[in-house]
């Protein structure tokens, strides 16, 4: 005997009235309360012998009704979820984030997983959503319209989201990955802005008057601010590597170190006058500049972080920020014509499809190629040639007159 029923949410109206049940066996039905929602229609009762409870991802009565009596002649198919094998979403996180673990991923993507899944828990709770199964498609898209990121940050979001329920549909858990179904949101790439050469001049000049701004506990960490800075400019890494930058990563003036973001190796060589900066900077330890090296490095990036925008504000810059420091020894390399294969590997992007993607606009040699291109077409346009010379006779007509 199977029955189907609807299983109501938190908010529903429904949820205190006596439920709506549909018992299937002889097309006899057995209504009781009023069918004025549409929450989840689910499945419980026994089937070849054997118990089965699970959601029908429909909130049609006949769908589900058609769908039940097929497993008649496939009992598999209802049997596919039972009690024993439905995960609580709190259940399917744990899993899953221990899979994350055990692969040593980095702790800020693993950081963003447990927020994802605060959210989702959040979100279920409200809905009263107990077991991951009944994370349909239509409650996936529910569930991502609450979000209130901008373009990018959902569209990455999305991706982390579809990885839960790929690795759940691996496990088993589900049947379906129900975000698979969902359209990334379209992401507009803002142009990458590197400092102008002026600007860089004002953010150094202003390290002396942010020391002079700084209390007496924080002149050590003005006096390092100034080495940051050029490391930054002329290394082209992260802020997180460079506050983890280490005196063994350093041999002279060559830089050797894996990036924490995405493990790739960076060897490059820095310009004298950096690492004289370097050398007189005051370490906070032994082997680290910037930091400790004891705690998380995150807490330090966020402290540096806060450190650099109050420089920003007294160099005048408005959108200061430390990644344009990347995006400007980048940008130079490419303007001094050096191919962008080789900028990819000294930036330690996993591939060049990454870095055209964010500076192929500021390739000097192929935005010449395009130039020179469209002057070959143009003159071989015969329109463009016919009008190239009626301009030609009339200004030679001014200058007669």
């Amino acid at each position: 005997m199977l029955t189907i029923y609807r299983r109501h949410g938190n908010n529903c109206s429904q949820r205190d009235a006596a439920e709506i049940r549909v018992n299937i066996d002889g097309d006899l039905f057995v209504r009781q309360g009023k069918r004025r929602c549409s929450c989840p229609l689910w499945v419980h009762g026994s089937l070849a012998g054997r118990k089965v409870r699970k959601p029908l991802h429909t909130r049609d009565w006949e769908k589900a009704k058609d769908e039940v009596r097929g497993w008649n002649s496939e009992p598999d198919k209802g049997h596919s979820c039972e009690d024993h094998h439905l995960k609580t979403v709190a259940d399917a996180w744990d899993g899953f984030l221990a899979d994350l673990e055990s692969r040593k991923l980095h702790l800020s993507t693993v950081r963003k997983y447990k927020l994802l899944r605060r959210q989702m828990e959040e979100f279920a709770r409200k809905r009263g959503i107990r077991f991951l199964v009944e994370f349909d498609t239509p409650r996936v898209t529910e569930f991502r319209s609450i979000w209130k990121d901008g373009q990018r940050s959902s569209a990455k979001k999305l991706e982390r989201l579809r990885a839960f329920f790929r690795f759940a549909r691996d496990q088993n858990w589900v049947q379906e990955n129900p975000a698979a179904k969902l359209k990334s949101p379209k992401v507009t790439l803002c142009p990458t802005l590197p400092y102008t050469r002026d600007e860089m001049i004002r953010i150094l000049s202003a390290v002396d008057r942010y020391a002079d701004e700084m209390p007496k506990h924080g002149t050590e960490n003005a006096r390092r601010i100034r080495g940051l800075v050029l490391l930054l400019r002329y290394s082209g890494l992260r802020i997180g590597d460079a506050v983890n930058l280490s005196t063994e990563k350093l041999d002279g003036n060559r830089l050797f170190l894996y990036t924490q973001k995405t493990d790739v190796p960076v060897n490059t060589v820095l310009p004298e006058f950096v690492v004289t900066a370097l050398e007189a900077t005051p370490k906070v330890t032994e082997n680290f500049y910037f930091w400790s090296g004891r705690g998380k490095l995150e807490s330090a990036v966020r402290s540096w972080q806060t450190r650099l925008r109050r420089l920003f504000k007294l160099a005048g810059i408005a959108k200061g920020y430390p990644h344009r420091f990347r995006d400007t020894f980048a940008v130079e390399l490419l303007l001094a014509r050096v191919p962008i294969e080789r900028v990819s590997v000294l930036l330690g992007h996993q591939s060049v499809r990454i870095t055209e993607k964010h500076y192929s606009p500021w390739v000097r040699a192929r935005q010449e190629q395009l130039e020179q291109d469209l002057i070959k077409a143009w003159r071989q346009d015969p329109v463009a040639a016919m009008e190239a010379k009626c301009t030609k006779n009339v200004q030679q007509g001014r200058r007669a007159n």
